[in-house]
């Protein structure tokens, strides 16, 4: 049986590894005023944050819909006999329950839909260990089965440097965002049952708060070495002393990667977040 692995533009895989494992992409719409981007294909870093610095307007983040979904599917079914999808949290965005109507609609079990309950390489590495699964052969249903279980022990969070853009999406308060600017809070941000929660601030440059960050997280959620992601919103030097440490604490594969534009639009520049699967 041919199996195909798609996921939402979300999942900020870096583009080696989807063409590795031929993964398909969902990406999610952007809009800076009137013009409509797409998420991996024509909007970089750069330019969502010159518009945000330019016009002081948040971007604006679209899901798909269930027709474009259905086509999504439909495309990767002309190629395979089944299609596994990973969503982006279903309590994050509808885009997730739009691509379980669209596997509804399809029917005859042809396309199974997983909420990864996460978001970037969270989603990531969900989808890059169900791909390895497929490319040993492993049967459709019992690699759906893996990774329903897997979900929950995804640990993913970040370390915010400015509340800016989560106030600016809705997600902040004006007294928490003045709070934080005053106290120079860094708070971290990990995905609790598919909700982004603060669990855990920290006081002072973002450099060293990203350093007593690693080590809690680390402490706090032993990890299963295998595999680390540590995603950026920007170019920031603290990241490679991030990676060595990593490194020297035993993963056997470290992986740098930028979070992609719709993450970015959220979170802003400086964010830093490592993720890996739990012990």
């Amino acid at each position: 049986m041919r199996i195909g692995i798609s996921a939402d533009s979300t999942c900020d895989i870096p583009l080696d590894l989807i063409k590795k494992y031929n993964i398909k992409l969902m990406p999610m719409i952007i809009t800076l005023d009137t013009d409509e981007y797409q998420d991996g294909i024509d909007i970089t870093q750069e330019k969502l944050y010159e518009y945000i610095e330019r016009t002081g307007n948040l971007a604006k983040t679209a899901a798909r819909s269930t027709y474009e979904y259905v086509e999504h599917f439909e495309s990767m079914l002309a190629e395979c006999d089944k299609v596994i999808h990973f969503s982006l949290s279903f309590k994050i965005s509808s885009t997730g329950n739009n691509a379980r109507l669209a596997s509804e609609e399809i029917g005859n079990g042809k396309v199974a839909v997983i909420d990864s309950k996460s978001l970037t390489t969270g989603q990531g590495l969900l989808v890059l260990s169900a791909a390895e699964k497929v490319a040993k052969g492993q049967d459709f249903d019992s690699i759906v089965t893996e990774a329903m279980a897997e979900v929950d022990k995804i640990q993913a969070s970040f370390l915010v440097d400015t509340l800016k853009y989560l106030h600016k999406g809705g997600r902040c308060s004006s007294l928490a965002l003045l709070g934080a600017n005053i106290l120079k809070i860094k708070p971290r941000i990990s995905l609790v049952d598919g909700e982004m929660k603060v669990t855990k601030k920290y006081m002072g440059g973002i450099e060293p708060s990203l350093v007593k960050y690693v080590n809690d997280m680390l402490k706090e959620c032993p990890p299963n070495k295998k595999r680390v992601f540590v995603a950026h919103s920007s170019q920031m030097p603290v990241v490679d002393k991030i990676c060595q440490m990593l490194k020297d604490y035993g993963f056997e594969e470290v992986i740098s990667n930028d979070a992609g534009p719709t993450i970015c639009t959220h979170c802003g520049k400086n964010t830093c977040g490592i993720l890996y699967v739990k012990e």
